[in-house]
């Protein structure tokens, strides 16, 4: 997904609520985001570090931890929620080099799948 904000690549994504469960939390925000509906979630990874490092516009600065799943199991149209102004699908190959800085151990690990 192409982000209206930075025009950066990435996939769609979100905090998690307190209380709420990953995978719950997973589905929310793929939903929110696009519009599909995703089936059975896989444990990709779990990223942290200096690299997620974030300062938000309001200068707020975060160490991110990201938990990444997978699914191969799509329901819905995609339908974009203003967040973002574009959706692709790519293979490894093909992922643009602007994506988010946040993603980018992601994007290196699922390369090397």
């Amino acid at each position: 997904m192409k982000r209206s904000d930075s025009s950066c690549w990435g996939p769609p994504g979100g905090a998690v609520e307190l209380g709420e469960a990953v995978e719950t939390a997973t589905w929310r925000e793929v939903r929110e985001e696009t519009g599909l509906e995703p089936g059975e979630l896989a444990l990709f990874g779990v990223f942290s570090g200096p690299e997620l490092f974030h300062r938000y516009p309001n200068s707020d600065e975060v160490y991110n931890v990201a938990i990444v799943t997978l699914t191969r199991d799509w329901r819905i149209e995609v339908c974009l929620n203003g967040e973002h102004t574009d959706w692709r699908w790519f293979a490894p190959e093909d992922i643009p080099e602007n994506n988010s800085p946040l993603i980018q151990p992601v994007i290196e690990q699922f390369k090397r799948l």
